[in-house]
């Protein structure tokens, strides 16, 4: 991003027509690459959740097949998530967070904050790629106003 803007201030100091048709390109690279970014945020949420989930109970499945060898998968799950097993904690217990009062569903936990997260990161990618159109119009009118002006001359 610094070399982007680097551009871009050099071109509008130098009044370089080249350089500022290069920090257009970056800028239109940057802004496909938050559009997609922002679609994929909310079209491919499920997919994410579901492999999320998935390897939640891969790492459980493991846990309950050998008790003795504990399962740090499993304890990072439930310490970044703040839940502990699926329908009950009883047969995960020893790998649930100490602080963590009652029980919470681990696949519905992962569902509800990995939802909120991607949407968030949607708008974010989508609220970013507007600001960047601004920069990629004002670009073009500087250089447009570049080349006319020395067309007067």
């Amino acid at each position: 991003m610094m070399a982007v803007g680097f551009f871009g201030c050099c071109g509008a100091m130098r009044e370089s027509q080249c350089v500022l048709g290069s920090f257009f390109t970056c800028l239109l690279v940057i802004f496909a690459a938050e559009v997609t970014t922002g679609v994929f945020a909310f079209i491919g949420k499920g997919v994410a959740i579901r492999h999320v989930q998935t390897m939640y109970e891969e790492a459980y499945n493991d846990y309950l097949k050998d008790r003795e060898k504990g399962n740090g998968t499993l304890i990072t799950f439930h310490s970044t998530f703040q839940c502990c097993g699926k329908e009950s904690s009883e047969q995960v217990q020893p790998t649930c967070p100490k602080e963590l009062l009652g029980h919470k569903n681990c696949i519905d936990e992962i569902e509800a904050i990995i939802s909120v997260k991607l949407q968030l990161i949607g708008i974010v990618g989508i609220g970013i790629a507007g600001l960047t159109i601004f920069g990629m119009i004002f670009s073009m009118v500087l250089c447009c106003a570049i080349r006319n002006s020395r067309d007067v001359i």
